[in-house]
């Protein structure tokens, strides 16, 4: 079954993808039986629609026969170009409108920190208000990365801690125990992460988190907490990646390089290219750091390495997002709610 967004006004990569899917389906269906998801895009300019069109695909690839409505909204206060103001007005509401308002769920992204102090930020403040709301307006909400973050500081003061290079690649993550929101998965999965600082699992755990996998590469990547009506599900990697977006930052960070706004060529992304791969970005870098131009750029062999490319993490992703759905479709019924996941938890 489609997903729905916006009402039906959702971007136009959306639009012209699933122009042949049944859409009117989902339209006529009444809202009562629909899952209610807000998605808060805070992503930066340079990675916006690509962030919306990530999380469009995984959740239409998780809901199977259950409808999901979802609605965008951004924060006002994360600076923006004059494109992406034209498109966040097309498309996307204020953050603030949902502090008046009660949804199954919600999704909140992180952005670029520019402060040591998340609290330091301009959107700090409407951050944590969003958060509050969270917890008493939706059944569960979804944090990824540095929203992950800014959640575990402002609920429980937990400070993140900054890596010597940037966490970067896909990692190999073992289960712990046995978790609603995991039933199905494999021992072993696979997610890609992008960041430059982590909260740590000994610090989670003493403030009463329930981690849920780890990685002796990358620490801790999936994590819960009941906060007060609300199921807290916290990502510090990013299962909604699709197959080129560790590619496309690191070409990103190779241009910041190549225009002296970093001082160091960027790792390579682990776990994530094969041989042929891996040899064709060795022989650009050599030539690149003999040639320190933002000209060089043009000679990256992004149409050979593409094809290289698998993702191994997309089915883990569906699979979690998919029980999150049933979790937020089971607090919509009669029966009692979260009972399962709350009894997990306790665990």
């Amino acid at each position: 079954m489609p997903l729905f967004i916006n009402g039906g006004h959702a971007p136009a990569h959306w639009t012209e993808q699933n122009s042949r899917s049944g859409v009117h389906a989902v339209k006529n269906l009444s809202k009562s039986d629909a899952v209610k998801i807000a998605l808060i895009n805070n992503m930066p300019d340079a990675a916006l629609e690509d962030t919306e069109a990530q999380f469009f695909s995984l959740l239409d690839a998780a809901a199977g026969e259950i409808p999901v409505h979802l609605q965008l909204y951004s924060l006002p206060e994360v600076p923006r170009g004059d494109r992406v103001q034209n498109h966040l007005a097309d498309f996307y509401l204020s953050a603030t409108d949902l502090l008046a308002k009660k949804i199954d769920g919600a999704i909140i992204t992180g952005t670029e920190p520019r402060q040591p102090d998340l609290r330091n930020e301009p959107y700090w403040h409407t951050l944590a208000d969003i958060f509050d709301w969270a917890e008493e307006h939706t059944s569960s909400a979804v944090l990824s990365c540095l929203a992950a973050h800014a959640s575990v500081l402002h609920s429980d003061g937990i400070n993140r801690h900054p890596l010597d290079d940037k966490q970067f690649g896909v990692f190999d993550y073992h289960r712990i125990g046995n978790h609603a929101l995991t039933n199905g998965l494999p021992q072993l999965v696979r997610f890609p992460h992008s960041r430059w600082n982590e909260v740590r699992a000994e610090a989670l755990t003493k403030h009463g988190y329930n981690v849920l996998d780890t990685s002796d590469g990358a620490g801790v990547n999936l994590f819960v907490k009941k906060k007060g009506h609300s199921l807290f599900v916290h990502f510090q990697g990013h299962p909604e990646y699709g197959s080129r977006t560790l590619l496309k930052e690191y070409r990103r960070d190779i241009r910041r390089f190549l225009k002296q706004e970093r001082a160091t060529y960027p790792s390579l992304p682990r776990g994530y290219f094969d041989r042929t791969g891996t040899a064709l970005l060795a022989d650009f870098r050599r030539a690149a750091e003999m040639n320190r131009c933002e000209q060089a750029l043009a000679d990256f062999p992004e149409s050979q390495v593409v094809g290289t490319l698998k993702n191994s993490w997309q089915s883990s992703a569906a699979h979690i997002y998919r029980n999150w759905l049933q979790y937020l479709l089971s607090n919509k019924s009669a029966v009692s709610p979260a009972v399962p996941l709350t009894t997990a938890i306790r665990a």
